[in-house]
């Protein structure tokens, strides 16, 4: 059926992994008639977990993007998932929705996911309502995740549903108690039932508790509520409207997906509470704001790729006019023209040819030619690029490498294919390690990775720790010969210099000549310092390079018939191996300052850790949301396994990002590991 603008509603699940967010989404689809089934995880046919790893795994990894139609509403459904790997999902969806819904279970209460969910939906300026579910099973306690709630984000979470329990303590039905009616499952539908009497006392003080909040939203509301006053239902839907959009008010939802228990009531609070689009509106890179008009010019914004056999789908959200088949828009960023040729809504992975997608809602369109996840769709006319999806950097890298040789170009491949619907990796050949190195957010993203690679490409792959680039360097100056000689029966081949070696101010290679009387021709120069180029790119104590070098050609001597360039660079190469080994050759290891976020508590296990690393504090400070930020130089040599440790430290909680700063000599005992480990690798290769 057709929508306006004004009758969409964009949401995202959030929460940590396994609380239910896609057994939500599955029960808001099966019960406004979206699915004709109530599809279940541990059977792998939810709509929204229907990529191939999320059914082995049973959990979520990609945002699926879905829709229900409820009261002439279309509400749109991004399931993002809870595991930390796939944080750059979340913010996908963050990008293009207008409110948030966490998800927590009754049984587990504040999670880590549940706080990263409220950090991330604050950061994007975006109202949040809870959703706690599971309350009807064993060991759930939803005035116990309700206290909880209350005690560390304070009044502003305000209770629009509570739970029906029997005298056994059972939840047998919810109340809404907005509308102060209650529901119960009835043969899988929800069914209104009495609201029982015992219940008379608690519904009071939520009641009271709803009253205050809507109270706090206006001066007008709050001087009605001080005169005893009753709201009438109209003036609580537009004071908990209020406080929803400006963020003061955070309502919380409870019921099972499972059973669908709760979900109708969520689905009523989404359309008489949550903002349209048309109340939000979107801005540009230049943070110029662009009006979500419906009979403005064509603008979207890609905030999802999926890529299969048959071809790629580009996701998108329509930001102003609407976007038809056939229509001709300009991506911003490559200035490429591209056809919307077929366009699609998208029920998890099925797709459902339409004719236009309007302002503010959801599409789909397939095989663009030029276009990938944050790009802008604009009208050529009046061209806008809305703001890009801002991923966390990789933090996570493994050296990846086919099991069977000869295999390197279809990793390459395959890589460059999984890139187009997932941008948080990436994936680089490191020519002085002579790795191809894969970088993530984690072991769970990489491991996935190597799965689709198997499953999609048909290639196995391995993953060891990536080397660590070090460098080497001289500490004294050392004068050397160098002369090769040969007689092959016709020309010979002759070359002698005399080098002088020593620590040079410039990374690279520094070349100097001081020859007097021409005992070395000037045309054989270039020789000698292509030999010595050459050289530094495997030093003589690991095979490292050779940096802040400063070799000078002082002497030597030629043979009018056999010396030739070779026989020059071959001498100069003679020269550096016997030089380089007498001038106190040291291992450089790099340098990063690493920014550790985390809470304070964490702060003793955080600054051991260091230590064992060889981190040297360089100071901390508080952030915005109220954690700490520890900034240290750090060995980036110890710090492969970083994001993963410091997850298991903090419990999920804590972040780093790390920057190269410099290279630095190493300790005499880190040294000789990394000598005996490049002696192992040699042999070994």
């Amino acid at each position: 059926m057709p929508y306006t603008t004004e009758s969409i509603r964009n949401i995202a699940l959030l929460g940590h992994g396994s609380s239910g967010k896609t057994c939500l989404a599955e029960s808001m689809l099966f019960l406004t008639g979206g699915t004709d089934r109530m599809g279940k995880i541990t059977d792998g046919n939810t709509v929204g977990d229907s990529d191939t790893e999320e059914i082995k795994r049973q959990i979520t990894i990609y945002l699926a993007s879905m829709f229900a139609e409820y009261k002439d509403h279309k509400i749109n459904i991004l399931d993002t998932p809870g595991y930390f790997d796939f944080a750059g999902e979340v913010a996908e969806a963050l990008r293009v929705v207008d409110a948030g819904i966490i998800v927590c279970s009754a049984k587990d209460g504040i999670t880590v996911g549940f706080e990263k969910g409220w950090q991330a939906l604050s950061a994007a300026k975006l109202p949040k309502a809870v959703f706690v579910t599971k309350t009807d099973e064993e060991n759930g306690d939803f005035d116990a995740v309700f206290a909880s709630l209350r005690e560390k984000y304070g009044t502003s979470i305000c209770p629009l549903i509570a739970p029906i329990k029997s005298a056994a303590g059972k939840v047998e039905g919810v109340v809404d108690i907005l509308s102060k009616k209650a529901y119960a499952i009835d043969g899988g539908k929800n069914k209104e039932i009495p609201i029982p009497d015992s219940m008379g006392g608690e519904l009071e003080e939520l009641y009271n508790a709803v009253n205050e909040s809507v109270a706090e939203t206006s001066e007008e509301l709050m001087e009605k509520f001080f005169d005893g006053q009753e709201f009438t239902f109209e003036e609580k839907v537009e004071g908990l409207k209020a406080g929803f959009k400006d963020l003061s008010l955070t309502p919380v939802f409870c019921g099972c997906g499972i059973t669908g228990l709760g979900t109708l009531p969520l689905l009523d609070a989404v359309i008489s509470l949550f903002p349209s689009p048309l109340e939000g509106g979107d801005s540009t890179e230049e943070g110029e704001k662009i009006a979500a008009d419906p009979s403005g010019s064509a603008c979207a914004i890609v905030y999802k790729t999926l890529s299969d056999q048959y071809g790629k789908f580009s996701i998108f959200k329509v930001l102003s006019g609407t976007v038809s088949s056939d229509i001709q828009l300009v991506n911003t960023r490559t200035g490429t023209s591209e056809k919307m040729g077929h366009i699609y809504k998208m029920q998890g992975k099925k797709s459902i040819e339409v004719k236009e997608i309007i302002c503010g809602d959801i599409g789909a369109v397939s095989k663009l030619s030029d276009t990938k996840t944050g790009d802008t769709l604009s009208d050529a006319k009046k061209p806008l690029t809305a703001k890009r999806i801002a991923f966390t950097p990789p933090c996570y890298s493994m050296a990846i490498a086919p099991k069977v040789k000869g295999q390197e170009e279809k990793i390459s491949t395959g890589l460059g294919r999984l890139a187009e619907e997932d941008m948080t990796f990436t994936y680089v050949n490191n020519p002085e390690t002579r790795q191809l190195v894969l970088s993530g957010a984690g072991d769970i993203q990489l491991d996935v990775l190597c799965s689709k690679l198997k499953d999609r490409f048909g290639v196995e792959v391995v993953l060891a720790p990536a080397r660590v680039p070090y460098r080497e360097k001289i500490r004294k100056k050392v004068q050397v010969r160098g002369r090769h000689k040969k007689q092959t029966g016709g020309a010979g081949q002759f070359g002698d210099v005399v080098m002088e070696f020593e620590p040079g101010e410039e990374e690279d290679l520094t070349f100097e000549e001081k020859i007097f009387g021409g005992s070395v021709p000037r045309n054989f120069f270039p020789a000698v310092e292509k030999g010595l180029r050459e050289s530094i790119q495997r030093g003589v104590l690991a095979g490292y390079p050779l940096v802040h070098l400063k070799a000078t050609l002082i002497d030597g001597s030629y043979h009018s018939v056999d010396s030739s360039e070779l026989a020059f660079k071959l001498a100069a190469q003679l020269a550096f191996k016997e030089g380089v080994p007498q001038a106190n050759p040291v291992i450089l290891e790099p340098i990063g300052l690493l920014a550790v976020t985390i809470p304070d508590t964490y702060m003793g296990d955080i600054m051991s850790d260091l230590s064992k690393r060889r981190g040297s504090p360089m100071g901390m400070n508080l952030n915005a949301d109220g954690m700490q930020v520890v900034e240290a130089e750090v060995p980036m040599g110890e710090m492969s396994s970083y994001a993963i440790d410091l997850r298991s430290m903090t419990q999920g909680r804590g972040s780093f990002t790390i920057e190269f700063v410099r290279y630095e000599e190493a300790p005499a005992p880190v040294q000789a590991k990394i000598i005996e480990e490049a002696k192992m690798l040699a042999e070994a290769e």
